[in-house]
């Protein structure tokens, strides 16, 4: 057999395998989405607009799905939803390696679409919704239409190997890996386990901004989290953080990146967090302190 026929004998493998568990997300086709377990389906958190969204299922039935649990952050979330006709795929044992052969597929209006590509890179990041780094991913060449995120990556067998999430554009995408983890992430949310992270609530600018600010008004340049917004009756508020505050240490880690300020958050044992802040050309300590997090706040630091 040559090659080309292998690949055609695994696409249609791939189709058979994986087609009735590949589902449509939202009215518009905005996403796609995989069947998990029997009354769920896993889909990209970026998908949705509301608490429900319009499932479509591959023999044209349309179902109303119901959030059970979404991780807003990381960019995932469960729905619960009658799957009935539509079993879970089976999860790859082995991690993706460079070179392998993959497979894509989506639903959109005109069906189902499977695409081929290789793994063109492994351990990769992007960053989320709300901002926060996601890392991990898995970096391949299958082609994704628009619609595709929240679908499946797979392998010639059928197997799930990741949930396409991103392009990178130039032919690249990025799919988180059908890995322990991820399994563990999407139990938790099924059971209504949402992922909970502490916050200040305040909006920041790089520090390249911060220090071309800074500039700019005849102030010295320093690194550290330009805020250009604080949410009202949020623990930056209620602390004094204002707008225009460059943020330059968080419990005596230097900030250089908003990825710092959340691995400090990220981190806390306690729920009190000492900023280090400058404001004009004063420095200045103050204790923030966080009340228990919830996932209902608006994207920010």
């Amino acid at each position: 057999m040559s090659v080309i026929e292998e690949l055609q004998t695994a696409a249609a493998t791939v189709a058979e395998r994986i087609g009735a568990a590949t589902v449509a997300i939202g009215r518009d086709r905005r996403g796609t989405g995989i069947v998990f377990a029997d009354g769920q389906v896993l889909t990209n958190a970026h998908n949705l607009r509301d608490r429900t969204t319009e499932v479509t299922f591959p023999d044209g039935r349309t179902a109303q799905g119901e959030v059970l649990g979404a991780d807003q952050e990381g960019d995932l979330v469960v729905l619960a939803v009658d799957t009935t006709g539509a079993a879970a795929p089976e999860w790859a044992t082995a991690e993706p390696v460079l070179g392998q052969v993959v497979f894509a597929a989506a639903r959109g209006r005109h069906g189902l679409r499977v695409s081929f590509g290789l793994v063109s890179g492994t351990g990769r990041s992007f960053r989320g919704p709300r901002g926060r780094r996601i890392a991990g991913s898995v970096e391949h060449t299958a082609p994704l239409a628009r619609g595709s995120s929240g679908g499946p990556l797979v392998d010639a067998e059928g197997r799930l190997l990741g949930i396409n999430t991103r392009r990178l554009g130039d032919g690249f995408y990025l799919a988180m890996p059908a890995d322990a983890a991820l399994r563990e992430r999407v139990e938790r949310l099924a059971a209504g386990e949402a992922p909970v992270r502490r916050r200040l609530g305040i909006a920041v600018a790089p520090p390249f901004v911060a220090r071309r600010l800074r500039r700019a008004v005849g102030l010295p340049e320093r690194d550290g989290l330009l805020v250009r917004g604080v949410e009202d009756d949020s623990p930056a508020a209620a602390a004094g953080l204002m707008t225009g505050d460059l943020v330059v240490s968080a419990n005596g880690r230097e900030l250089h990146a908003p990825d710092d300020l959340w691995a400090v958050l990220d981190g806390l044992d306690g729920g009190v967090v000492s900023v280090g802040i400058v404001r004009g050309v004063d420095e200045l300590t103050v204790e923030v302190t966080l009340p228990h997090p919830t996932e209902d706040a608006e994207p920010s630091s």
